[in-house]
């Protein structure tokens, strides 16, 4: 959520952007997402889920400067494409990893549960990117989106990074 749902209001706002590109910049990294989350969740098998999420992260956190911070239209869209392979890649095996860390008793349940929590958690996201576009108000006044954004996904990502270094991995448990 930190990576999208501020980004066409950053796009519009900040870049001045109009529509037809802002929803050309949406669609492509749609597909960014789609096959960050095929090619990794593949890769996963072999790698790891908690490695893969790491690299994921990490890759992610020195794209930030391609992705909200570059001075032209084609960088910022090569930018979205790359950051939001990089989110699903990390997220997207999320849910195989919640499976294969539940105790069988809960197993339908857990991975659910837990991936809605997080969406309860990420509901606020919008709002928190605002508030912080508001307080990095820039030389013109306006506020920052290019600065709240990148703030808030490196704190995510980072904090993506170190939850996976210090939690379990069972990749490959039978079921």
């Amino acid at each position: 959520h930190g990576t999208q749902d501020m980004y066409q209001t950053f796009l519009g706002e900040q870049r001045h952007y109009g529509v037809t590109q802002k929803a050309a910049t949406g669609i492509i990294y749609a597909f960014g997402a789609i096959c960050g989350g095929t090619v990794v969740g593949y890769l996963s098998q072999k790698w790891g889920r908690r490695r893969s999420m790491i690299s994921c992260a990490a890759v992610g956190i020195l794209l930030i400067p391609v992705w909200v911070f570059s001075p032209g239209f084609t960088l910022l869209v090569i930018g979205g494409f790359a950051m939001q392979f990089m989110v699903q890649g990390a997220w997207g095996i999320v849910p195989v990893h919640l499976n294969e860390l539940s105790p069988s008793a809960v197993r339908g349940t857990f991975p659910g549960f837990a991936y809605q929590l997080g969406n309860l958690f990420a509901a606020n996201t919008a709002v928190v990117e605002a508030r912080l576009a508001d307080h990095f108000r820039g030389a013109s006044a306006q506020p920052d989106y290019a600065k709240a954004l990148a703030v808030f996904t490196f704190v995510i990502f980072l904090t993506l990074m170190l939850l996976a270094a210090i939690g379990p991995e069972k990749r490959g448990k039978e079921f």
